[in-house]
């Protein structure tokens, strides 16, 4: 009884719990300066709701998307849950190395600081990486074709959010900005 439990609502209350950690994280920040076209910021939040929304609903009536890529076993959903938690973890430190520079929007904010320590010296865009790492792990634990898809539209969604962000810290910190970009990997750690 209590597995069940957990298989259902786990992964709610993982990604419910840090949402709310990041509205009330998001109060607190510095004023923006410079900030994205409406267009820009639609075209990244789209494809990443998309795969919320594949994800999380219970029932996804689409021929093909609800197809298991695997068989049902315990230890993926398990694994899955980890790799959420640890990807998620992941997006705290970099929200909270990141102080009141942060922003939900590609940005740039009044008295604005390049941060390059913490989760910074292992990839440029470490909430980015943390968030796929959560995608990735609730798509295992979901096992069905509709998590691959939307592991791949979030990653659409953050390569694209990147390449704003990058134009912005490159516009605002120049060479300082370019050489953190050449010795820091973007997404993941020592490759990419």
């Amino acid at each position: 009884m209590m597995e069940q439990v957990a298989h259902r609502w786990l992964f709610t209350v993982l990604w419910v719990s840090w949402a709310l950690y990041w509205w009330l994280s998001a109060r607190d920040v510095k004023p923006v300066v410079q900030m994205e076209s409406r267009g820009s910021r639609q075209a990244h939040m789209l494809p990443l709701f998309i795969a919320m929304w594949l994800l999380w609903l219970p029932r996804l009536p689409v021929l093909g998307l609800e197809t298991r890529l695997f068989p049902w076993a315990d230890w993926q959903f398990w694994l899955g849950a980890g790799l959420t938690v640890a990807g998620l973890a992941f997006t705290v430190w970099a929200r909270r190395q990141l102080g009141r520079n942060w922003s939900g929007v590609v940005t740039v904010k009044q008295d604005h600081e390049l941060v390059t320590a913490g989760p910074y010296a292992l990839v440029r865009h470490p909430i980015y990486t943390g968030l796929l790492l959560g995608f990735l792990g609730s798509a295992l634990a979901r096992g069905e074709v509709r998590g691959l898809l939307a592991l791949v539209l979030a990653l659409a969604a953050f390569l694209g959010k990147r390449r704003t962000e990058e134009r912005f810290m490159t516009e605002r910190f120049g060479s300082a900005y370019t050489e953190y970009a050449a010795r820091v990997p973007a997404l993941i750690p020592w490759l990419y």
